[in-house]
């Protein structure tokens, strides 16, 4: 069997946006089910508030990564917005959780998996909140709280931050380019692999460092493909074929 890598990012999974679930089904059911792997890269989700939320909006597409991962290897990394999805939906679904930067190598390819907000380091008070919520005593508190409490703080949390980005120049919310060839060199890969900037493209640099940026889900599905005999392909409507 030739096996074929999937990479994925930024579904931002909602129940204002149907068609988005729509469209990741058809994806996990059809396209994923004849790959070999897939890797989610974060923001699977809009939101996640814990384990316990009973969302039933999520429920079709989560039926489906079941279904898909009792068939091929499903791996999560953690985005900004679903950094709370623990272990014990990842057991009920299949999924393996993995810590973020992810190595992983593909053929003579040395790859570097993550999802990206780390490398927007000119947004200052992004990185000091990241920092904030990514500790393990926030988060023991926050999900000590009651569904509707934590449902609450994240309403307020998503508010500020729409009003904060609204005054920020917007490339100040995209990679610096010091982060990344700082996280070429000290990873000592080859190619990096990452979303979170829902600016889908592919980044050449000296020979033979690459970046692959995967895109939102909007307008249609963003991913990114690797096999030994052709490589990798970025699939995106915004993005002309390489």
């Amino acid at each position: 069997m030739n096996a074929e890598y999937l990479f994925i990012s930024d579904c931002h999974l909602d129940p204002g946006r149907p068609e988005i679930a729509a469209a990741l089904t058809r994806f996990l059911e059809q396209r994923a089910a004849a790959a070999s792997h897939l890797y989610i890269l974060g923001d699977l989700f809009e939101v996640w508030l814990g384990d316990d939320d009973p969302a039933a909006t999520k429920q079709p597409v989560i039926d489906s990564l079941r279904a898909l991962a009792a068939r091929i290897p499903v791996y999560f990394i953690a985005g900004n917005r679903d950094f709370l999805l623990g272990q014990e939906f990842a057991a009920r679904v299949g999924l393996t959780l993995l810590d973020e930067p992810q190595q992983l190598q593909l053929g003579s390819e040395r790859v570097l998996l993550l999802h990206g907000d780390i490398l927007c380091t000119d947004d200052h008070d992004y990185q000091q909140f990241r920092v904030k919520v990514r500790s393990a005593a926030w988060q023991t508190e926050f999900l000590a709280q009651p569904l509707v409490e934590r449902q609450r703080v994240a309403a307020r949390l998503r508010s500020d931050s729409v009003a904060a980005m609204a005054q920020k120049e917007s490339n100040i919310m995209d990679v610096n380019a010091a982060a990344v060839l700082d996280c070429f060199r000290q990873n000592r890969v080859d190619t990096i692999i990452h979303g979170h900037t829902h600016r889908p493209a592919v980044h050449r640099y000296d020979a033979p460092l690459v970046r692959y940026v995967l895109g939102d889900w909007n307008p249609g599905p963003s991913y990114l493909s690797w096999n030994r005999q052709r490589g990798f392909k970025l699939v995106d409507p915004r993005v002309q074929p390489v």
